[in-house]
């Protein structure tokens, strides 16, 4: 079981060694998802995803207004 000092000398390290990477590293991760969110492919899918799901949303909002209002008071 470990005790709470290495708990503690564990996370310093960790903590320690990921931060020294950490910075060039999200760097890197936030350029590539500029890149993929810029994409034009990826805007076309987005747009499409999006009316489908407001297309959705308007048929449950439909058969739930249907369906509360036909029910018994």
């Amino acid at each position: 079981m470990l005790s709470k000092t290495n708990l503690l000398i564990g996370f310093a390290a960790g903590y320690v060694l990921g931060s020294r990477a950490g910075r060039d590293r999200y760097e890197q991760i936030v350029a590539g998802a500029q890149r993929l969110a810029g994409n034009p492919r990826v805007q076309e899918a987005a747009g499409r995803a999006q009316e489908a799901v407001g297309q959705q949303a308007s048929t449950v909002f439909d058969a739930a207004k249907d369906k509360v209002s036909s029910s018994p008071s």
